[in-house]
């Protein structure tokens, strides 16, 4: 799987945590881009994520990703 087909399921994944159609992620977006990303609805993005590319992150990854480019990085090494 390349970045752009990453890129590509993780925008559908936010739209749907978020509920916001209109959510396009890019390498930079952060939690202080999206209005309602908050420490619940990181819980609900992550294990949303988890799920749709069938990976698990440790705590570790979770707690040290600064942007959304990180978490690409770290499901094209998983995936």
């Amino acid at each position: 799987m390349n970045k752009i087909e990453i890129f590509n399921k993780l925008n559908e994944v936010f739209q749907d945590v978020f509920d916001d159609d209109s959510i396009i992620v890019t390498e930079k977006t952060t939690a202080k881009d999206i209005e309602d990303w908050d420490s619940l609805e990181h819980i609900n993005l992550i294990a949303a994520v988890e799920k749709e590319f069938k990976i698990s992150f440790t705590m570790g990854q979770v707690s040290t990703m600064k942007n959304v480019g990180e978490m690409v990085s770290i499901i094209e090494e998983k995936a």
